[in-house]
């Protein structure tokens, strides 16, 4: 079948493009012809932004407004250079349906895959997708003739964070899908409870691949070693996460490098905002004898490549995910809430128990797969 995954933009976002590589990756091991819809974040410089939109800006600056006149276009320019690094990786390994979802006809494909990542988060679909929570559910194509399910799907919180007209715009929706499955445990519950569908719960996409396939298809490898052995990987940094990555270091006589850039930061230079390349971010697991980290994905391959490791819980970006990840594997000693609570005494690392359950969901995840396309 020729499928779409829908997932949220790529960008600069490791795990996001990893886990749309990975579910690309075993789509097409099963046969299918594959893309992922995922237009760049970037603002269409029309006819109407320099002929309306621009002279309306000046003129309302002469009266004085404060008003930037050409945001989009520096924006679009920053972008450009914080991605420096990582557009030609996407571009090679990931195949792109780049057009907006209103220019995606019905016999463009004969089914969508909607997920994985927080696809189901209101918030995230309109900052990053630009588009409403309904197209999530693809609204765009209620009409048309194709076969349509979600794989491990994330609503990224235990809340319901949709209003009420949403959420009966979405019930509709989800009742055309042939089959639905949710990252989280929580995600079940909130299908259940708000529009009475029934989920699966099933594996991150990145967990269906071993951590010799991200080797072996990246070259990991073959890059240069990274810059010591306390791997550092802070989506939302603090002086108590500092202190906590001085603690550690010493602690265990560990050297600490960080891989990731100030991307968010627009007060920080050019330089420091540069995302540095996939491959150096996955030569950090290959290297680490300790991973310190904030991020979802980072736990996931801190589990597939075997190292120990803690995580702060990241409240704001969504905690039952981490709660959810970290209870399949009973590896809840490896989630902190609060810098002191990290224990010098703790073992941090993978017990072999973890693979043997890693196997079984695989073996779930993989028959959800084959028996609903």
């Amino acid at each position: 079948m020729k499928i779409g995954i829908l997932t949220l933009p790529l960008h600069t976002n490791y795990g996001g493009i990893l886990q749309a590589w990975a579910l690309q990756t075993i789509l097409e091991r099963m046969g299918h012809e594959v893309k992922v819809l995922s237009r760049d974040k970037k603002y269409k410089l029309t006819p109407f932004f320099w002929l309306v939109r621009v002279p309306s800006r000046i003129i309302r600056r002469m009266f004085g407004k404060k008003v930037g006149i050409l945001n989009e276009v520096y924006y679009n320019k920053v972008q450009e250079q914080i991605r420096v690094n990582i557009e030609p990786t996407i571009n090679q390994y990931v195949h792109r349906d780049k057009r907006y979802l209103d220019k995606i006809s019905e016999k463009d494909y004969d089914c969508f895959v909607v997920g994985s990542d927080q696809i189901w988060r209101p918030k995230y679909i309109k900052s990053t997708l630009k588009s409403t929570i309904e197209n999530a559910f693809l609204g765009f194509a209620k009409s048309w003739n194709v076969h349509r399910i979600s794989y491990a799907a994330s609503f990224g919180t235990d809340e319901w964070e949709y209003t009420p007209e949403q959420t009966m715009i979405v019930r509709d929706l989800i009742k055309k899908f042939a089959a639905v499955s949710v990252r989280e445990k929580s995600g079940q519950d909130l299908c259940q409870k708000n529009l009475g569908i029934n989920a699966e719960h099933l594996l991150d996409p990145t967990m269906l691949l071993s951590k010799e396939d991200y080797i072996s298809a990246f070259k990991i490898d073959q890059e240069t070693k990274s810059a010591g052995n306390l791997m550092v990987y802070i989506l939302d940094l603090s002086e108590e996460k500092k202190k906590l990555i001085e603690w550690v270091s010493k602690d265990k006589g560990l050297l600490s490098f960080t891989v990731g850039a100030r991307i968010s930061d627009s007060n920080a230079p050019i330089e420091d905002r540069i995302q540095p390349k996939l491959q150096r971010w996955l030569r950090g697991f290959y290297d680490a004898e300790f991973i310190v980290t904030d991020s979802f994905h980072a736990c996931v391959f801190s589990i597939l490549f075997g190292k120990p490791f803690i995580a702060i819980g990241n409240a704001e970006r969504g905690l039952s995910r981490f709660e959810s990840l970290l209870g399949l594997f009973d590896l809840h000693k490896n989630l902190i809430s609060d810098v002191s609570q990290y224990d010098s005494s703790k073992d941090y690392s993978i017990p072999f128990s973890v693979y043997q359950k890693l196997s079984q969901w695989r073996e779930k995840s993989m028959a959800y797969l084959m028996n609903n396309l």
